[in-house]
């Protein structure tokens, strides 16, 4: 053989892949392809040497720098040694345990920020790993054994928050149906409790995909399998859902009581009072004025253009959206803010599409800070990390205030009021006021019952009374707590919800509810739980039931959450994900993304 064919690797010895000393050398890549017979290199250091043939100073190499055993493969050698730096310092190898911790973590990112599992195959991600391990030779696990492990951290995850829920006294639920892009129906169901630390907690519990048709009875059905698969059917307090008739009719089917979403009711009053008022012509215009920008790109950037110019912060508009809350009022806001960008842009272009005029543009004023206070009501009542379901009544009582008409209204102003209050007290009365009561009485923020009319409050007591004789379990002495808190700038609003001053009367209460009244109120800015974390041990059995009532949100908002969440998951490249997968994967993001 010549010393061209050494070089290009014309005999086959020298093909590309022939590796020299079970595996520690291989002969060196040529650019152009090939691989050049006279140089080896060492796979732990990248170290390039001359070869002749000769295989000697190749073995005191690995002898002398690497100490690993030339006779057995790179695999075989570094089986069960720790994480170890060669003396060349050029590369390490991760034994099996690094391996398997580095899985974990692929399988828990994958799960927590819904990444597909596709992405281990991913060439950038496997050169990313290498680079930070500083192994050359780490592949990243396969589909299969990823899929495996996020199945083994559901059923881990899952079983630590089973015996979380059996320690709780009484949990509630939410729940909804959605339908992904697969067309296939899915129910997400949510829980909700207090646990023994007065903190109140929620996650998902499934997103379990449906067969049959949303009858009454099946959606009875599908919430007490949920509940029975959990083991909580007999500490279930209520169900949440939206005022669909499906569900309004299944809840009739169930064992618990059903709170009917407050912020799908109000969205529900917002539309109905728009509808037919004077501001229907304004906000026809805004959308068309928003949908013009929507399908023009040379508009919109005509537009950044003029906001840039006008010292405003470049913003697209906002169209509103039927099923979208508040999208009408951040419409409003949009057009609002960009009113003089917006002049400059269409007076330039051949267009019929027409700006609202200086009179409606102060109709939208009005109009803005009417929705501005259904917005707050909305975001106060819609969170699932801090108490809600005592604050409706007193959110009612102080959109009810707002909405009252005064003489400086004009009358498209007085009639959109108007029929917001009407609509709104007939939703109120179709909620279920009753327990709304009970958990209000049983907030130290609201128990003087301001937000309800004087003459239901001894009834609302009287309730209290019977729920305290019929309690036997006695909570114990929490520790204090650590419970987000609302919005204080929202929940504030309500401070002056009242119609008057709660009266002092005496009756013929149970000893524990008169202390319980008799104990100032505290500030509507202030935690609930950890005022209750403080006083348990005082006022035991009110602590019990108070659990339970507090715990309740007021609305399906941590449903709609999840949905949202799942459809990161259940994209369009993988609307094909089985129903098993879709749940571990939607739950473990749930679980998961909340502790981080």
């Amino acid at each position: 053989m010549n010393r061209e064919q050494k070089r290009t690797g014309g005999d086959r010895t020298m093909e590309k892949g022939i590796e020299l000393l079970h595996g520690h050398f291989h002969y060196k890549p040529l650019p152009y392809g090939g691989v050049d017979g006279t140089k080896v290199v060492c796979i732990h250091c990248k170290g390039v040497f001359s070869y002749h043939r000769s295989t000697s100073s190749l073995k005191y190499h690995l002898n002398a720098i690497h100490s690993v055993d030339y006779s057995k493969s790179p695999t075989i050698t570094n089986s069960g040694e720790s994480l170890r730096q060669t003396a060349c310092g050029r590369s390490i190898t991760l034994d099996k345990q690094k391996q398997d911790e580095l899985t974990n973590a692929i399988a828990k990112w994958i799960a927590t920020n819904c990444r597909p599992v596709s992405i281990v195959e991913d060439v950038g991600l496997r050169n990313m790993l290498r680079i930070a391990t500083s192994d050359d030779t780490y592949k990243p696990p396969s589909r299969r054994t990823v899929t495996r492990r996020i199945h083994e951290l559901y059923e881990v995850e899952r079983t630590t928050k089973a015996m979380a829920l059996q320690r709780a006294p009484a949990v509630a639920l939410t729940g909804d149906y959605w339908t992904s892009l697969g067309n296939h129906n899915h129910l997400g169901v949510t829980v909700h409790y207090i646990d023994e630390q007065w903190e109140l907690r929620s996650h998902a519990l499934t997103v379990m995909k449906t067969e049959d048709g949303h009858f009454a009875e099946t959606c009875a059905e599908h919430f007490i399998h949920v509940a029975q698969q959990w083991n909580v059917s007999d500490k279930v307090s209520t169900l949440s859902t939206d005022s669909a008739r499906n569900m309004i009719a299944g809840a009739t089917h169930l064992p618990f009581e059903h709170v009917p979403c407050v912020a799908h009711s109000l969205q529900r009053s917002v539309t109905v009072s728009l509808l037919n008022s004077a501001f229907e012509d304004v906000l026809a215009k805004c959308r068309e004025v928003v949908g013009h920008f929507k399908h023009s790109p040379a508009s919109a950037a005509e537009l950044a253009h003029q906001q840039i110019e006008h010292g405003q912060k470049e913003s697209p508009l906002v169209q509103d959206i039927p099923t979208r809350w508040n999208s009408t009022l951040d419409m409003i806001k949009s057009v609002r803010r960009n009113e003089q960008p917006l002049r400059d842009v269409l007076t330039t272009q051949d267009t019929e599409i027409a700006m609202p005029t200086t009179a409606e543009m102060d109709n939208l004023q009005r109009l803005e800070t009417l929705l501005e206070h259904c917005r707050d009501v909305t975001e106060l009542l819609g969170g699932e990390k801090y108490v809600s379901c005592s604050v409706v009544l007193p959110a009612f009582c102080h959109l009810s205030r707002v909405m009252e008409s005064s003489d400086d209204d004009p009358a498209y102003v007085v009639k959109f009021k108007s029929t917001f209050r009407t609509d709104l007290k007939t939703r109120e009365e179709n909620a279920n006021i009753a327990y709304l009561k009970i958990a209000t009485a049983l907030d130290p923020r609201f128990k003087d019952l301001k937000c309800v009319p004087r003459a239901e409050r001894a009834e609302v007591w009287a309730t209290v009374t019977n729920l305290v004789k019929e309690q036997r379990v006695v909570a114990e002495q929490p520790v204090e707590a650590t419970t987000s808190e609302p919005p204080k700038k929202k929940i504030a609003l309500l401070a002056a919800s009242s119609e008057s001053d709660s009266e002092q009367e005496e009756d013929s209460l149970e000893n524990g509810v008169r202390r319980y009244r008799a104990e100032p109120t505290i500030s509507t800015e202030a935690c609930p739980l950890q005022w209750w974390s403080k006083h348990a041990g005082s006022h035991s059995r009110l602590a019990s039931i108070a659990q339970k009532y507090l715990a309740t949100p007021a609305t399906s908002v941590p449903c709609e959450r999840l949905f949202s969440l799942a459809g990161h998951i259940v994209q369009k490249k993988r609307v094909s994900l089985s129903s098993e997968n879709v749940n571990d994967l939607v739950c473990l993001s749930n679980w998961l993304g909340a502790e981080e």
